[in-house]
This record gives structure tokens, C-alpha cells and sequence, in this order.
């Protein structure tokens, strides 16, 4: 009863003539048949660059390409040749309120140089995009800026790669400001209730008033110790990332430490992660920073170290006593160096190796016709039995290629968990 019924009046021509009328319709629709939620989903496959020339096609992708959902994330380290004046243009007719992350490639390796981020463009872009939140510069060129205050208030996370920082980049206080507004209290006849104003804005030049959460620097060569010392004053910092900062030393470092002072904590008292990784370059001086670790680091939780401070740094993490997580990574290790290393972090939770080659153990060598001829037939004797456990003990050493390792890291820290990422054993030749 409920089966379709095919009609036997309409002829096999007619029905075929319907369905070539239905597929000249199909033919006829394009992109303006389908709701904006879709084409938007569309266009955000574009990059920048394409999304700036898709708008250009008619009016109605000029208003869709301007939906901010489009310019949340924008990067533009892969446009080459970005100027001050194609930022400018984005900024004013598509940047907006829904940008929260942005990733800018400077003209310090380029051929053009100039200016590539003002004062005026950055002020512009606090005051448009309101919730940006993360900011990454490739290859910029910063030593025309004051410090970092000009940076938009809304960020909590900067990242800095082959940057060039001025000496005085990371302090709080902008240049004159303060003096100003000293002047400015001084002559001025005004009552408590603007007097009251006036502390409230010394308040926002305070060093309160930066709110990045983690920065990242990778390959700064003009970051210093003085760099380092000026972080002490950020009070939101919880996560340092220092890699191949060849300039930054061991006294440096000890002297940033968070440690009980006479008022209180000093130095980065709120950090709770750091990582300190050399992996660049020849023919930099080792400054073997991680050594700064062994004054001990109060808050200090969780601690990365990479390449040529590896070494350096495990002989100083037991003055840890807060430290919960410890990655290693893009290093070279025996197990000997880190059992002695990780002897004493028993507050230790989780060991994370990540790209570490690490070197077998020496066995002691055998010397030719030991054994008499008793042995030889007793050996032959047991041959069956120590196979089939040599059998069994391959099966499980190919599952687990570092078993030595994980019994002796299981007795010294029974609480703690050990991950290995795309680690290896090094073979000798010999």
C-alpha cells in the first residue's frame, strides 16, 4: 500500500526531457543561492591576501568579507612584502573587534627596511580590536618603540622571534610620563576629588598595568640580562620561554630568582613555568644560564630545558623544591646522568622526554677463551630454557625501548610519570 507508483502514461523520452530541464536549473544557480553562515565557512579557508581580493568581487562579499568571524586569527608571515600602509589599510576597513589573535612578519630581513610598526598604528589597534589577546612578531624591528607599554593593554601573550629590542624595551615607565604628571600636580589648584583622579591614573602607568601572561622569546640576540631584570616588575607573568637567548647568564638568571626578601618575594615571584633551550647557532659563547638555578627558584613548578642547557640544568633542578613537571628535549643523555640528576626531585609528578637521543649502556667487554670446557657443556646444556627467556625478554624490551631507564626512574620517584616523544637509542659502531 505504501510503495511509490511509477507512472506508465510518461514515456522513457519524456522523463529523460524532465531530468535534462532539472540540470539546466541546477546549472543556472551560483554562490547566491547559498545562506551566508555557509559562504562564510567558505572564505574562511582564504588567506588574508584572498580574502582581500575575494572582496573586491561585488558588494555583497565585500560585506561578508568584513564579518569579523573571518578575522579572528590573522596572519600575515606568509604575506611577503607587508608595508605600514597595507596594516593600515587592514586596520581600518577589516581588523575590528573580533580579532583576538594576530602574527606579523617585520622588514628586518627585507631589502625595503622602513618603519614597519608605529606608535600611532599600535594605539589604533588597542582601541579597535579591544580583545586581542596574543601577539606573535617574526623579523620586526622594535627599537623604535619606547618599551613595551605601548603594546595594546589587552594582551597575554607575546611572542618575539629574531626581533631587535631596544635596551630599555620591557620597562614599565614611559619615558617623561611620570615627570609630567608630577608638573602637572604641582601647578594645578584642583580639589580631592581630582587629586583622587590623579592616583588613579599613576595607577595604570604602575607595573600592574601590563597583563602578558607568557612571552616567548626564540632567537633574540639583543635580549640581556637587563632585559631579564625588567621582567621582575611584571606581576601577571607565570610563563617564561627563553630559547637560544645566547646574551642571557647564569648570573642573570640567579639574580631574577624568585626568594625571600626583606619585603616579601623578590624577583619573578609569579612565575611557575620556564623553559631554557640553546639549539641554534655555532660560534656563540656558551653562557650555560641554567646554572642560575641552583640559588633555587621559590613557585618555580614546572622547568624545560633543551640542548646545551640540559647538562648544566639537571645539576642545579634539586634546589627545586616546588618543581612538579621537567621536560627535556633535543638533547643527548646517558641513563647514569639523569638517575644522578633526578635523585633527589621527589615532588617530582611527571618526566617528559621529547626528541632525546639517549646512549647505551657499556657493558663490560668479554675476553676470548675464558670458560674451560665444563662450562662450555653446561652452557650447551641450558641453551633451550634461556632462549625461550631471551625470547620473552626481546618481545618486552621492543615494546619498551628504554626499560633500564623507566625501573630505575620507577624506584627513585614511584609517583612520578614518565613520557617519551620521538626518543631514540644511539648505536655505536663499534
Amino acid at each position: 500500500m505504501g510503495a511509490t507508483r511509477v507512472r506508465k502514461d510518461i514515456s522513457p523520452c519524456q522523463r529523460f526531457e524532465s531530468f535534462v530541464y532539472k540540470m539546466d536549473e541546477f546549472k543556472t544557480c551560483n554562490l547566491d543561492y547559498f545562506p551566508e553562515n555557509i559562504l562564510i565557512d567558505v572564505l574562511s579557508y582564504l588567506s588574508v591576501r584572498e580574502l582581500v581580493r575575494a572582496g573586491r568581487v561585488c558588494k555583497r562579499w565585500k560585506r561578508l568579507v568584513k564579518d569579523q568571524r573571518l578575522w579572528r586569527t590573522v596572519d600575515l608571515t606568509a604575506w611577503k612584502g607587508v608595508t605600514s600602509r597595507i596594516l593600515w589599510v587592514l586596520l581600518r576597513q577589516y581588523l575590528g573587534c573580533g580579532l583576538r589573535c594576530l602574527r606579523l612578519r617585520g622588514l628586518l630581513l627585507s631589502a625595503r627596511g622602513g618603519t614597519f610598526l608605529s606608535e600611532s598604528w599600535l594605539k589604533a589597534l588597542s582601541t579597535r580590536c579591544p580583545r586581542l589577546s596574543k601577539l606573535y612578531l617574526l623579523h620586526a624591528d622594535l627599537r623604535g618603540l619606547p618599551n613595551c607599554q605601548i603594546l595594546p593593554p589587552t594582551l597575554r601573550v607575546l611572542e618575539l622571534r629574531g626581533c631587535e629590542l631596544p635596551r630599555g624595551f620591557f620597562s614599565q615607565n614611559l619615558p617623561g610620563s611620570l615627570p609630567s604628571q608630577e608638573r602637572a600636580e604641582a601647578t594645578s589648584s584642583v580639589g580631592a576629588p581630582q587629586q583622587g583622579k590623579g592616583q588613579k591614573g599613576r595607577g595604570l602607568g604602575s607595573p600592574s598595568g601590563t597583563g602578558i601572561e607568557r612571552l616567548v622569546l626564540n632567537n633574540v640576540p639583543s635580549f640581556t640580562d637587563q632585559h631579564l631584570q625588567s621582567l621582575a616588575s611584571w606581576e601577571r607573568l607565570s610563563r617564561l620561554e627563553l630559547r637560544d637567548a645566547f646574551r642571557v647568564t647564569a648570573n642573570g638568571l640567579r639574580s631574577c630568582a624568585a626568594k625571600d626578601g626583606l619585603s616579601g618575594l623578590e624577583g619573578l615571584s609569579r612565575l611557575k613555568f620556564l623553559e631554557i633551550g640553546i639549539t641554534g647557532r655555532q660560534g656563540y659563547q656558551l653562557q650555560m644560564a641554567s646554572l642560575g638555578l641552583g640559588a633555587g627558584w621559590l613557585g618555580l613548578e614546572e622547568l624545560s630545558l633543551g640542548g646545551k642547557e640540559v647538562g648544566p640544568g639537571l645539576l642545579c633542578a634539586s634546589r627545586l623544591r616546588d618543581l612538579k613537571r621537567l621536560c627535556l628535549w633535543a638533547c643527548t643523555l646517558s641513563e647514569l646522568q639523569i638517575v644522578r640528576g633526578c635523585r633527589m626531585l621527589r615532588g617530582l609528578r611527571q618526566l617528559e622526554f621529547l626528541d632525546v637521543v639517549f646512549q647505551p649502556r657499556q657493558s663490560p667487554p668479554v675476553e676470548e677463551g675464558e670458560g674451560d670446557g665444563g662450562e662450555q657443556q653446561d652452557g650447551e646444556e641450558a641453551a633451550a630454557p634461556e632462549a625461550d627467556n631471551n625470547e620473552e625478554n626481546r618481545t618486552g624490551e621492543s615494546n619498551d625501548p628504554f626499560p633500564n631507564l623507566r625501573r630505575s626512574l620507577a624506584v627513585l620517584l614511584p609517583s612520578c610519570a614518565v613520557v617519551f616523544t620521538n626518543c631514540s637509542v644511539q648505536v655505536n659502531a663499534d
